[in-house]
């Protein structure tokens, strides 16, 4: 019998989303990784971006797309979601996948390292809504207390895989990007200008308001 986890279950109450399967399908047929942010997340973007009504959101890596198109979904006309990504190849799949779900208007990709970009973006006095992290984890906290810096009061910052399959609450883990990760839930858990919790489903997902 086929083990059930809650994910699974919860995944299987809801019907597939075409657009978002054929974003993975593609991911693979370029083979890329296959590290899109889970459906339910994804969904929570979505919510997330609409309830608070963002105008400008900012999202660090942008691999094929998926979390772009869970993002862009939630903009009203008039909204513009940033994309960070490293890689021009990346980008341009991202890029097709985005405009063939009918959101290309909402984004603009910018290509590079994305500390660059972010401190570029603060000297430029630009601000934003709402922030998803789901790049490098070594500059996770580098990503966040700029994404703070560039936050409209009230923004909402995420970032996705905050366990890390586990890897965090081993303590035999001491690699730099597992370090950097406890780094930002701490940081995440006890900066006193945000307010925060840490989701411990799928991957992890840690949500903070900026005050």
């Amino acid at each position: 019998m086929e083990n059930i986890t809650a994910e699974s279950y919860m995944e299987a109450l809801y019907e597939e989303d075409a657009v978002l399967t054929r974003v993975k399908e593609v991911i693979v047929a370029h083979n890329m990784p296959e590290i899109s942010i889970a459906p339910g997340y994804g969904r929570l973007l979505t919510m997330l971006v609409t309830m608070i009504g963002a105008k400008r959101v900012l999202e660090i890596g942008a691999l094929g797309g998926y979390s772009g198109i869970c993002l862009a979904r939630g903009l009203k006309e008039g909204g513009k979601l940033i994309s960070l990504e490293l890689k021009q190849e990346f980008a341009d799949v991202a890029k097709r996948n985005v405009a063939d779900a009918g959101l290309g208007d909402f984004v603009e990709y910018r290509i590079g390292q994305a500390l660059d970009h972010l401190n570029d973006l603060l000297e430029r006095g630009e601000r934003f809504d709402f922030f998803f992290i789901d790049a490098d984890k070594v500059n996770y906290p580098n990503y966040l207390e700029l994404a703070i810096k560039l936050a409209n009061p009230g923004a909402i910052i995420a970032g996705d895989n905050t366990l890390m399959r586990g890897k965090v609450v081993d303590e035999g883990q001491t690699k730099a990007s597992v370090q950097a990760m406890r780094t930002f839930n701490q940081r995440i858990a006890t900066d006193e200008r945000l307010e925060s919790t840490i989701l411990p489903a799928y991957d992890g997902l840690a949500l903070a308001r900026v005050k």
